[in-house]
């Protein structure tokens, strides 16, 4: 697929050592089809990957994952991280479409040289999927812990989750849009939740959360607790790592292992003493050898 992309770069401060200077990050946007501005930051020397952030994440969020992965992994590739549309300092031209975040991706693939390595965590590795049944400028694919539900192993994420989320967002409603999210859509007790309610991170996730409707989209049919929908991923044959972590809900390493199962060209691997928030000092290794394979 073809997507116009517009670049502006502006080169970040240079760091101190030489070792980071081998690994000097630029930041700078480009525009998507619909006309929305994507904000990305490029750090690293050899060939491009594009880190693709769940929900609730942006690059200025401090000890963003995807920008601490992206610096384990400068020493070998061209990492890409960008804002999704809607977070950080990219656009968000309504209304949103699935489409119109693949555009997205596409247009930092364009960027980074026209084809690249692509790694999507969590809502971000849906999108990822999703991008690959379009977009043959994606090389290889590494997907770590999608939320979907593919057993009884716990209970499915509503048909309508996608619909509420968009009403609370729309109603201005974003403390109880994240409950929801927590609660019924990652399983999270309530507890839990009500006591994340008085970190100082809450406020900067309410900031995201008319984002969420977005990331439930991505999932679709993938939540409702029966077989993953082969068909839907037939056209993914290139080659894919899905990862989970081996100290994960078992949802999540069951899901992992079934969509491996039916993507046509996957192999499948567990993360030894990793969680859904894995560490980047495991990922990057096996993310190092996978696409340098």
């Amino acid at each position: 697929m073809s997507t116009t992309a517009q670049q502006i770069g502006r080169p970040a401060k240079p760091e101190a050592t030489k070792a980071s200077a081998a690994r000097s990050e630029e930041t700078g946007v480009v525009v998507s089809r619909d006309g929305t501005r994507i904000a990305y930051t490029r750090i690293g020397r050899g060939e491009p990957v594009i880190l693709v952030d769940g929900a609730l994440n942006d690059r200025s969020l401090p000890g963003a994952p995807n920008t601490k992965l992206a610096a384990a992994l400068s020493s070998q590739f061209t990492v890409f991280t960008y804002d999704r549309r809607g977070r950080g300092e990219s656009g968000d031209t309504l209304p949103y479409a699935v489409q119109r975040e693949v555009e997205d991706l596409g247009a930092i693939i364009e960027t980074a040289g026209g084809s690249a390595f692509v790694y999507g965590i969590s809502s971000g590795g849906a999108l990822a999927l999703e991008a690959a049944t379009q977009l043959s400028s994606i090389r290889r694919l590494a997907l770590y812990e999608l939320p979907f539900v593919a057993d009884d192993s716990r209970t499915p994420i509503p048909p309508d989750f996608a619909a509420h989320l968009g009403e609370l967002a729309e109603g201005q409603r974003r403390a109880q849009a994240l409950r929801y999210f927590f609660t019924v859509g990652i399983g999270l007790p309530r507890v839990m939740v009500a006591m994340m309610r008085l970190l100082p991170a809450w406020s900067k996730l309410k900031a995201l959360a008319h984002t969420l409707p977005y990331d439930a989209q991505l999932i679709g049919e993938a939540g409702g607790g029966g077989p993953l929908p082969a068909h839907r991923w037939a056209s993914v044959t290139v080659p894919t790592l899905v990862i989970a972590g081996a100290k994960s809900p078992a949802w999540m390493r069951n899901a992992m292992r079934s969509l491996a199962g039916v993507l046509p060209n996957a192999d499948h691997r567990e993360l030894h003493g990793q969680t859904h928030i894995v560490k980047p000092k495991a990922l990057a290794p096996v993310l190092g050898e996978f696409f340098r394979h």
